[in-house]
Order: structure tokens, then sequence, then C-alpha cells
């Protein structure tokens, strides 16, 4: 402990608190059920509080023609991949009760109203909005509702983890006003696979704290097992999400940038000990002491990198991913002059690889019944030269 760190300091660092893990496995599972357990299994051994899930449907997500993807199988339509992870609702349920047969909690992720609405029916422990949804409105807007009927119920509503990477403070600000702040948790997170772990400006867990009122925490992509996870606890990081996987050389989409099983135990072992540091000294010195040994492990220079300013702006490795990985409206089909446009017609998705961007999901409403004013072409972005209002 530095005996010369300032008393005052006690009153500007974060509050000590416990740091609760999530293994995110995505879908990692491949579509197999007996993958998922083993790797439930896994995550539960390491020592995780909760797992948690992506519900995919492709056409939730992307247009058909959005590119390709390079895997180790070879190159493959981006739409297809998200095709082959696709699952019935039974999968997610049987993955539910056995995360709670094992003693974890059950966490997933929607991408649009449908899998919001599968997910809500087998009563998650908690909703995660992922960093690419941050500004899908419609879905934000029923899972509001879902939340207020809860409420008028006489029910908490559903706990609700929202990721922040590849955004701008009024990007978080928008979906925390539909969402509301009551059982939220922010994780502060860098939209790049893997994620730098010199640009993750691990102080943002406390300005986002401080600005929006709600528990914070870190998703972290970067590709060591201690250093963001460690720096983010100091910070008075409440979670700590990082994708898990039974093997870095899978086919996942995320598996190379995972976890394998024994260096997600050497992460919560990590976290662990934070949280025993802070419990020991208390919040100020005891991030200066986990500071301490951190820039010992790892040097002075690149500790205080990762730390970085606390100052909210889009990472260098996520800049050119916004826009694109964010949800905007898309034509679904090639459409022409003079048409009026269909709910059907229009698509809330990732732009991803080739396509175009359109207009926010904000603009559905003003998008659907208005008529055409040129030929348009199917997924390509909504602009808003290609309608006329209704």
């Amino acid at each position: 402990m530095n005996s010369d760190f300032p008393p005052d300091a006690l009153n500007t660092l974060p509050c000590y608190t416990v740091c609760m893990v999530v293994a995110e496995i995505g879908t990692s599972h491949g579509g197999s059920f007996e993958k998922a357990e083993k790797l439930i299994d896994a995550a539960v051994s390491a020592g995780t509080d909760a797992v948690k899930f992506q519900w995919v449907y492709a056409d939730e997500i992307l247009h058909p023609d959005t590119g390709f993807v390079q895997l180790p199988g070879g190159k493959i339509r981006l739409y297809d991949r998200f095709r082959q992870l696709e699952v019935p609702p039974d999968f997610y349920a049987h993955a539910a009760e056995y995360a709670r047969t094992n003693g974890v909690q059950f966490i997933c992720s929607p991408f649009g109203l449908r899998s919001l609405h599968e997910l809500l029916a087998i009563h998650p422990d908690a909703v995660k909005i992922a960093s690419p949804e941050l500004n899908h409105f419609p879905m934000l807007t029923a899972l509001a509702a879902f939340r207020a009927q809860q409420k008028k119920n006489g029910q908490p509503p559903v706990p609700v983890i929202v990721s922040s990477g590849v955004s701008k403070l009024a990007d978080i600000e928008n979906a925390l006003t539909v969402l509301g702040t009551e059982n939220v948790t922010l994780l502060h997170c860098i939209t790049s696979y893997p994620a730098p772990e010199t640009e993750y400006n691990v102080r943002l867990v406390g300005t986002l704290r401080n600005i929006f009122g709600v528990p914070c925490g870190i998703s972290d992509h970067s590709l060591d097992p201690v250093l963001v996870p460690s720096l983010a606890a100091a910070m008075g990081s409440v979670m700590t999400e990082k994708h898990i996987t039974l093997s870095k050389a899978a086919d996942g989409l995320d598996d190379p940038v995972a976890l394998e099983p024994e260096q997600f135990a050497q992460m919560i072992h990590a976290v662990d000990q934070c949280d025993a540091v802070l419990g020991h000294y208390g919040s100020g010195l005891g991030t200066e002491e986990i500071i301490r040994q951190m820039k010992d492990e790892y040097g002075a220079g690149k500790v205080d990198e990762v730390l970085g300013s606390g100052v909210k702006t889009l990472a260098p490795a996520e800049r050119a991913n916004y826009g694109r990985t964010n949800r905007s409206l898309h034509f679904m089909r090639a459409m022409k002059a003079g048409e009026a446009i269909r709910e059907e017609d229009i698509g809330v998705l990732r732009t991803e690889k080739v396509l175009t961007p359109g207009i926010s999901p904000e603009y559905l409403e003003t998008v659907v019944g208005a008529r055409l004013v040129r030929d348009v072409m199917g997924g390509a972005g909504v602009g808003w030269e290609d309608f006329i209002a209704k």
C-alpha cells in the first residue's frame, strides 16, 4: 500500500462492491445442447456466477446480402453462419434449467422482437442488451413495456444488462431513457474482437456510473484474462462479462477471443482477489493497491494506458464499426418508386460488411406508410432522400 496516497482521494474513488462474473457462452455451443452443457459445466467449475447465451434468428440481425466472413472452414455468408446458429426455444429453456440446477443464473441476449418475447416467456434471470442493439428502439420499447407491466402487477422488473460498446454518451442516454434505470446494470465495452487492452479506458466504469446513476461493470473482449477485469474491479465494477470456450481453435464466431476454462478460472481468481483487497483496505486504498500490483506485473505505462482518461469516446479499434455494427433501417426487398412502404418491407438490422447504413430505428414509424420517390435495392439502408413521409 502506498503510504503517500492522499486521503482526500477517498472521496473521488469508487465504492467497494463485490463483482459478479458472467460467462458469455454466446453461440459457442454451435447448436449442440451437449456442448452447451459442457460449457456451463466449465463455467461453473471455474466459479462463475452466471452464464449468458444469445437467442439467434438470423433475419433479426442481418440482411442476407450483408457480406461474407472468413472462418476456419472457409468463406461463408455471414447471414448463413447465423442461420446455422438458430435453435428452437426449448434449447434455451433447457439451458436455463441446467444452469440453475448447477447453481448459476441464466442470462440471454435477444436480437429482435421475436427472440425477446420468446426469451421473456422462459423467465431469464436477466436480459442482456448487446452493444449493437443499444439503438434497437422497437426492442427496447417492448422490453420497457414488459417491465412496466411487471411493476403494475406488483412484481420487480426483470433485471436488464446493457452493453455500451461502439456507442456515444447520447446513445446510452437514449437507451436508458426508453428502458429506465431500475434494475439496470450498464457495462463499458469495446466492440472489437479482440479489443486492445490499451484502448479500454477502464476509468469509464466510474464515469458512466456517475453520469447515469446506475451500477456499472465491464464487458471485456481483450485477450488477457487478468488485466482489464482487475482494473475494472478496482474502478468499482459490479460485473465482469467475458467469453468462455472449450477451445480457442473451435469454429465459433467468438471462440478465438474467448477464454478457455483454465484461463476463465484465472480471471475469476483475479477478480476475487481484487474484491478481497477492496474489502480489506476499503475502496480508496484498495483501488490504489490493485493498481500498484497491476503496474508491478504489467508495467506502469501499460496500466496507465488501460486505465485511460475516463472520458467517453469511441475507441480507435471500434470507430470504423460505428453506424455499421449498430442498428439502422434497411429495405428488405427491392422496391419501385411510388410504392408505399409497409412494415414488413423494413428491417431493423446491423449493416456489417458491404451494405450502406440507413437512418436510425427511432424513425421506423416515420418510414412505414411513406411513399418511395425512387427505386431502391433490397438490403440498402433507408435514406431520407428515398421517400416522402406520410
